[in-house]
């Protein structure tokens, strides 16, 4: 079963999403928004690219493998620009979004 194989990579777009959702809120409620605008924006590719990333693996697509190359992209730009602020919502957003990054090559290249 597809999911089975990619459960830790599934695991980790799934959690980063989470996390990228939780800073993109946090960063809309911060002092000076303006400055949190690309913050927010990478926020919200990631959350999303990390959902589809998942459900192709899930269901055993084959463009997954593709989609989870560029998803990696994705989170090493949003972790990137998150670990510039030094609110924890961004730090924890950051971390997960390399996590996610690494798991996700792992995944490109196993697949």
């Amino acid at each position: 079963m597809p999911h089975e194989k990619f459960q830790s990579c599934i695991d980790a777009c799934y959690a980063c999403a989470t996390e990228c959702d939780h800073c993109a809120a946090s960063c809309l409620a911060e002092q000076d928004v303006k400055s949190m605008a690309r913050c927010i924006k990478l926020d919200m590719d990631c959350a999303q690219i990390c959902r589809l990333a998942a459900s192709y693996m899930a269901r055993g697509s084959e463009f997954a493998q593709a989609l989870c190359r560029l998803c990696a992209d994705v989170c090493q730009a949003c972790g990137d620009e998150c670990a510039k602020h030094q609110m924890d919502h961004c730090q924890r957003c950051a971390e997960a979004c390399r996590k996610c990054a690494e798991e996700c090559r792992r995944m490109a290249q196993m697949a």
